[in-house]
This record gives structure tokens, sequence and C-alpha cells, in this order.
């Protein structure tokens, strides 16, 4: 009789069926990395959805409240003004000239009938985005004319989040009307061109635009923002010069009146 111990280690394929530690690691591993790339997804969704639409929903109220807290009252047909039919009388004298206010302060609105279904937006001192573009709106060009003034009226405005005043700005079309109003005036600019430059071509905002170093003497308003849509490789441009001015006591410009 054979005295040699039976062997007790499992038949080959059972052997080979068992996992290899190596491979359980790489397993762990990639469940982990699935996690995280799930977790990531997650806030990159939530940071689309809160800079593509809460910064709107925040940038509107605050807009809106900027607005209330000028006294500008959105006009209609039916408001009653100090003329029989409502309508600004254009004035014949020299626009009134605001001096330019304090940094981050708010002084006037912008209206654009073309953007029907849009409100008036504030315009404040200054352009930079922490103080001004972020969260008052519209931003004026420091050391550009004020509304009415000889010179460029130079504002900015985002395309697409915080409000997004000037969302609709290639919608403009030559001879629309741009309507800044101030507690005292109303003045009217109409729109003259667009144009596309690099975001280094500053003499859109010369005083009088893209001739640097000319004088001026007309009245001019310049709109810039980013293009194309959720891009700021360029700039999109839009000039106008001013129409007419009239007193605010004097009624509403017809461009509001539709």
């Amino acid at each position: 009789m054979s005295t040699q111990p039976t062997s007790t280690r499992p038949p080959a394929h059972v052997r080979s069926a068992r996992p290899r530690r190596g491979a359980g690691l790489v397993y762990g591993v990639i469940g982990v990395l699935g996690e995280l790339l799930i977790t990531l997804g997650v806030l990159l969704l939530g940071f689309l959805v809160w800079q593509l639409w809460w910064t709107d929903v925040e940038g509107d109220a605050a807009q809106a409240e900027i607005v209330r807290d000028l006294g500008y009252v959105a006009p209609t047909p039916s408001a009653s003004t100090a003329t029989d039919d409502g309508v600004a009388d254009p004035s014949p004298d020299e626009p009134p000239v605001l001096a330019e206010p304090d940094h981050a302060v708010s002084f006037a609105t912008l209206t654009v009938p073309r953007w029907q279904g849009e409100p008036a937006r504030p315009i404040s001192q200054g352009t930079d985005r922490p103080t001004v573009l972020d969260v008052l709106g519209i931003g004026h060009y420091e050391g550009t004319a004020m509304p009415g003034g000889v010179g460029n009226f130079a504002l900015a405005g985002h395309r697409v989040t915080f409000g997004k005043p000037f969302n609709r700005i290639e919608e403009l079309q030559v001879d629309d009307p741009l309507v800044v109003w101030t507690p005292d005036a109303w003045y009217v600019y109409r729109v003259t061109s667009t144009e596309v430059v690099t975001p280094a071509d500053v003499r859109v905002i010369e005083p009088v635009p893209n001739q640097p170093g000319v004088e001026p003497t007309e009245r001019y308003i310049t709109l810039t923002t980013c293009h194309p849509m959720f891009s700021a490789r360029e700039r999109y441009i839009v000039h106008g010069v001013l129409d007419y001015w009239a007193p605010t006591s004097s009624g509403t410009p017809a461009e509001l009146l539709g």
C-alpha cells in the first residue's frame, strides 16, 4: 500500500478561476476613478446651471432693483405726461451732460426697442467685472463721454450670464433707436454701424470711433460685448449717433411708445 499523502490542491480548472490579486486591485482603481468622474460630472453640471441660468436670475433681479432705485418708470402708451399726446418734444437746446460719477455708481438706463420684451438696464460707472459688469449690468468706460456729451459715450455689457444685457446685440440694425434715460433727460441715439474687432482694438471707443487723435464734434454712442456667443475671442461693436434729446418732464420718446 502506498504511503504518499493525497494531494489537497484543487483541480487546475478550479485554480484558474480564482481571481488574481492584481486584477482585483485594477478593478478597485477603476471603480474609484468612475466614482470620481461621476462626481466631477455632477459638479460641472451644477456649475453650468449656476453660470448660465442662476447668474441671470440674480442679475435680472439686482438690475431691476437698481432701475427702480434710480426712479425710472417703464413708459406705456397710456402714461400720463406733460404733453397732450404723451410724446416728448425734442429740444433745440444743448443737451445737459452729467458729470462723471464715482466708480460703480449707477446713473442712467438703456432701453432698446428692437429688443422687445427686454427691460431697461442700468448703466453704472466702470467696466471691471467684479464690481460693475457682474453685479450692476452695463458699464460705462471711464473717461469717455457721458450721455449727450460731445465725444463717444462708450458702454460694455455681458452677452451671456449675469443678466446678459447685450445678449441680443446682433439683432440691431442701422437706424434702430438706443434710448438712454437719466432723471432729467432722454437721449435718443440711432445705430449707424456694427463691426467685429479683437479685444485689443480699443480704437472703437475713441472720442471719434475708429479715428484716434481726431477731435470730436458729434455725440456718439458705442456698445461693446464679447463675440461670438460663449467666447471672449473677439468683440462685437455697435456704433450710433445722437438723434435728439428731450427733458423727461416733456413726456416719453415716441420710440418707446410703439
